[in-house]
């Protein structure tokens, strides 16, 4: 089978990035035209050091994150089909011949894309703590690009990854989003990758709710209805916002002197905490470690949550529904499209 694709893989210099490399050097079927290593580190030094007996380039983006790394990855690749990789994924080992078999399959059905299975290994003999059930909803995304394949056409379409995305989160689901509605299809493929569980640390379920920054751009790009679309659910923000009202109104009353009604608001602030908390405990292992940072965690996840969605719908305040479009000047200032004479592939 004879398959016109290249791989892009943003880093930004994990251990991970050589077991990867590894594993597709060793993997059977088709060969990629080229294996493009996009280098997002803020500072080049040590130098990244990568090897392959694949094709490779090796690329820098400056540390502006996975939307501009993959976008410069997938900008420098003349291939018909772009298959983005994240460094810390294990695929398959006929990798490549299960990713020719997805795009055959992707074109046969009209598709412009093709999703990958995803699997998240699970810890035998308990149930998974809050910080793995959060890396385990990844399996279940509608829209991933651990593993994703795109037409090179739809990705001049729609312009790429938005780098106003700056963390690797919500800028897949964006990208695909955007392909979807003009009337492309993203097919299942069956090709497998293992993404490995995040290190667990006490904060860690807190730090992640800067996500809340990236939901408030989404909501902004693509209206209220964005979480139906990518297969989500309604997500936590309301509860935590009345769990932070009812703690700022305690505070509030006490100081004006109301205290009976700054009782019963910080009571009603305590029942909301402990509700948020007894779900999370009750769904983990239950150890006395785990239980000790859930309960720790939730008091401060809504104020968190809710100060970085504040702070995401001030920065979209006056942003544009859809990403800048870049425009390429010749020397005699023409425009210059991204058409079949710049090496693109006739569709």
């Amino acid at each position: 089978m004879t398959v016109d694709f290249a791989v892009v893989i943003p880093t930004v210099g994990r251990d991970s990035l050589h077991r990867l490399l590894a594993e597709l050097d060793g993997s059977s079927g088709p060969r990629p035209k080229d294996v493009i290593v996009v280098d997002d580190r803020r500072e080049q030094k040590p130098p990244l050091a990568v090897s392959t007996e694949l094709p490779l380039k090796v690329l820098t983006s400056g540390g502006r994150g996975p939307a501009a790394a993959r976008n410069a990855g997938w900008r420098s690749a003349k291939a018909r089909w772009i298959c983005f990789l994240d460094d810390d994924v294990v695929p398959q080992p006929n990798w490549f011949e299960a990713v020719a078999n997805d795009i055959a399959e992707a074109e046969n059905a009209g598709a412009v894309g093709s999703q990958a299975v995803i699997e998240v290994p699970l810890v035998a003999g308990r149930r998974a703590t809050d910080d793995e059930r959060r890396t385990h909803r990844l399996g279940s995304a509608r829209w991933i690009t651990a593993d994703m394949v795109f037409e090179r056409c739809a990705l001049v379409a729609a312009g790429g990854f938005d780098e106003r995305f700056p963390r690797a989160y919500r800028e897949d689901s964006d990208l695909a989003l955007r392909i979807t509605r003009k009337g492309n299809m993203i097919a299942e493929g069956s090709r497998r990758s293992t993404h490995p569980v995040a290190p667990t640390t006490w904060l860690s379920s807190v730090r992640a709710q800067i996500g809340n920054r990236d939901n408030a751009l989404m909501r902004r790009k693509h209206g209220p209805t964005w979480r139906e679309e990518i297969g989500e659910g309604r997500g936590r923000l309301p509860a935590h916002a009345l769990t932070t009202a009812t703690a700022l109104a305690a505070v509030v009353l006490a100081l004006v002197g109301q205290r009976r009604t700054a009782r019963h608001a910080a009571a009603a602030g305590c029942v909301l905490t402990a509700e948020f908390a007894f779900r999370r405990i009750m769904s983990g292992p239950a150890t006395m470690a785990e239980i000790a940072r859930m309960l720790v965690t939730s008091a401060l996840i809504p104020p968190v949550a809710v100060l970085h969605r504040i702070r995401g719908e001030w920065d979209v305040r006056a942003a544009r529904r859809d990403p800048p479009l870049a425009v390429l000047l010749d020397r005699d200032d023409t425009i210059i499209d991204d058409v079949p004479y710049l090496n693109d592939p006739v569709e």
